[in-house]
């Protein structure tokens, strides 16, 4: 009779791991409502070597990664399980306040991408109150966004170039200067934005 060999373990790479790391703990600290400095006095890890990790620009030791596990109160495997990758869908939860980038009285960002998903697109949903703007400094080189107004009137700046935008209407312009989305109406208006990183 034949030995049944083990089964395969899918082998995840490291890149793969640090990326998972970086939005687990940028996750994690926004569900708890965090600071960097929170987080930083509570692991004994510095807010700089923290700030990496989240920005997937460091590859923490094992004791660094252990001491944020243990701050969030979980294991060092709770903090670093990747998501199943068999899986094809991923839901985000309108309420899942992870998800909540900014919210403030003139503007709410809520990230509809999912946190681990690589870097080269991003997809947010934005309300602004009337007089509310999202104003950008200049990204990445050849950064383009597009967005689509749901509701309001919108007015949207690149550079030294200007529009108006109404309901339904779609735009696409330049990231690469400083950049803003600005509501002109008198109530609440809601756009939906796609930043695309080339």
């Amino acid at each position: 009779m034949a030995l049944k060999s083990a089964p395969k373990t899918k082998k995840v790479p490291a890149e793969a791991i640090s990326r998972h790391l970086g939005a687990r703990v940028k996750q994690l600290r926004a569900e708890r409502e965090w600071s960097l400095e929170s987080l930083a006095g509570a692991s004994g890890v510095s807010r700089s070597m923290l700030s990496e990790i989240e920005r997937e620009q460091a590859n923490p030791t094992l004791y660094v990664t252990l001491r944020i596990a243990q701050a969030f109160g979980m294991t060092l495997s709770e903090l670093i399980e990747m998501p199943d990758a068999a899986s094809s869908i991923t839901v985000i939860r309108q309420q899942d306040r992870a998800f909540h980038y900014r919210s403030d009285n003139h503007c709410r960002i809520r990230t509809l991408s999912p946190l681990n998903l690589e870097k080269d697109v991003e997809f947010y949903e934005v309300e602004l109150q009337p007089g509310g703007a999202l104003r950008s400094a200049a990204h990445f080189e050849s950064t383009r966004e597009f967005i689509t107004v749901v509701k309001g009137l919108i007015s949207l700046e690149s550079g030294n170039d200007s529009d108006t935008l109404h309901r339904g209407d779609s735009a696409n312009y330049r990231a690469d200067v400083p950049h803003a989305i600005v509501n002109t109406g008198k109530g609440e208006a809601l756009v939906f934005l796609v930043v695309i990183y080339r």
